[in-house]
């Protein structure tokens, strides 16, 4: 077993369960935080996968203040050198493994994003779920763009996208970003129920049919990450940017001036 530090990763007979435990955060993603559930993700030997996070939030985007102060510099300096797709991105699109995300809160920012790169959702009732990155100054990753068209149409993607409007639950469900909604505390057990059934099936057919899934309905996801980042590198050096990301640490209206 790994030693992280981030997440908890619990064996479930042939199930295994990722769960973010930065709850102080409200389970934020620091560089640290992407990296071992991508080496989680890609080193898994389980038949299904389940993501969560420890109560009270799924996740809650980057963790800003972890980001602004890393030592690796500008990220648009890191993006703009080599533009590609986000390495968790990638290692969940690729798996052959099937994902059920458990979304226990708030999922907001990448934290929505990484909703999105599971195969099945399951919502607790408090479940919150909103792509803001154009409250940021930014555009969204390549799930926002390929997975919630897909699963709500161009219309109401757009509309998500643009507003950065915050859904409950029920709209979630209704907007068909879940598979099913249920009581808090029946979250895990119902998450659990549907990974053992897909777990107990033959595990190669299972692989393929995912990796025919990718093969009939997902871009090509090297080429949009490329774009992905190399529009992020643009974004990240606007005035609108560095106000939006001013006016969320200082909790107030933000002012855009399009610069």
């Amino acid at each position: 077993m790994e030693n992280y530090t981030d997440i908890n990763v619990e064996p479930s007979g042939e199930i295994e369960i990722l769960t973010i435990n930065r709850p102080e955060a409200r389970n934020a993603l620091t560089y640290n935080t992407y990296d071992e559930l991508e080496h989680a993700v890609r080193s898994t030997s389980a038949r299904c996968l389940i993501i969560t996070a420890v109560d009270p939030a799924f996740c809650s985007g980057d963790d800003v203040k972890a980001v602004m102060a890393n030592p690796a510099g500008n990220p648009a300096d890191r993006l703009e050198r080599k533009p590609k797709i986000t390495a968790l991105a990638d290692a969940l699109v690729h798996t052959d493994v099937p994902v059920i995300a458990a979304v226990n809160g708030a999922a907001v920012g990448w934290g929505m994003e990484l909703a999105l790169l599971a195969d099945i959702r399951v919502l607790s009732e408090r479940a919150r779920m909103g792509e803001l990155f154009v409250l940021r100054g930014l555009n969204c990753d390549v799930a926002g763009l390929a997975r919630l068209a897909d699963a709500v149409g161009r219309e109401r993607a757009a509309e998500l996208l643009f507003t950065g409007e915050i859904i409950d639950a029920e709209t979630a469900f209704s907007d068909g970003l879940a598979s099913r909604v249920v009581p808090h505390e029946e979250l895990m057990p119902t998450a659990l129920a549907v990974a053992q059934r897909i777990a107990a099936n033959p595990p190669v057919a299972v692989q393929k049919i995912k990796a025919g899934l990718r093969e009939a309905l997902d871009p090509d996801w090297a080429s949009l990450g490329s774009w992905v980042s190399s529009s992020l590198a643009e974004l990240f050096r606007t005035d609108d940017h560095k106000e939006g990301v001013a006016a969320f640490l200082e909790k107030r209206e933000p002012r855009y001036t399009g610069k």
